[in-house]
Order: structure tokens, then sequence, then C-alpha cells
């Protein structure tokens, strides 16, 4: 079996993107200022950010007005959903298994989920 670290998203793995994936993960759809303000980034860096996503099909961008003033709003695509849930998983497998436990026949890891990964 070969090591969990394998099926961590390089993509979702740097710390804002792993925060907007998750926070969109657990809001559903968000606008982007809010995002900004709740991630604690510049304007720039997120939109640097969901452009990864968005290229790698994982952030649904969609625009819009609310009165006369444009709004951009995100929400996770069926693959962004998939591919956080899998990068949780593999967290949640190489904090919950022993060492040396990943040479021993496939087994379930025992022990605590991650508070990070509770709500993928």
């Amino acid at each position: 079996m070969s090591h969990p670290r394998h099926r961590l998203d390089a993509r979702i793995h740097t710390p804002v993107r792993f925060s907007l994936m998750a926070a969109l993960a657990a809001t559903g759809e968000a606008e982007f200022k809010v995002l900004r303000e709740t991630l604690e980034v510049s304007e720039s860096l997120l939109s640097q950010h969901v452009r990864v996503l968005d290229e790698a099909g994982y952030v649904h961008v969609r625009k819009g007005y609310v009165g006369k003033r444009p709004r951009t709003w995100l929400s996770l695509t069926r693959a962004g959903t998939d591919a956080f849930e899998e990068h949780c998983e593999a967290l949640r497998v190489i904090s919950t298994t022993p060492v040396g436990a990943l040479n021993e026949p496939a087994s379930e890891p025992q022990g605590p989920v991650p508070a990070s990964c509770d709500s993928a």
C-alpha cells in the first residue's frame, strides 16, 4: 500500500485553497466578499486561488448584480465536492494510522477524526 499522502490533491492542499473548499463545502454558495473577509486574505490572493480551483473544475463562479452593484458567488462543483472529500479522507487516514500500519494488510484506521475534516 502506498502512503496516503499520494492521494492529497496539490490543487486543494494549500492553506487558503483548503480553507476555501472547506467553507464552500460547509456553506454551499457564498459571495466572494464574504469569503475574502472570512478567510482573511486580499482580493487579489483569493482571486488567484479561485482561478486555480476554477481551472481544475472544482469551483463554479457565478456573476450577477445586487441592484446595480456587481457580485460574484462561488460554489463547489460535483467534481470539487468529490475531490475535497477524497482529500479529507487522505488526511484522515494520515492522521489516524499508526506508524507501521501502512505495511500491514489493509484495514480501517482507528482513532478520532480530525476536527478539520469532520464536515467533509
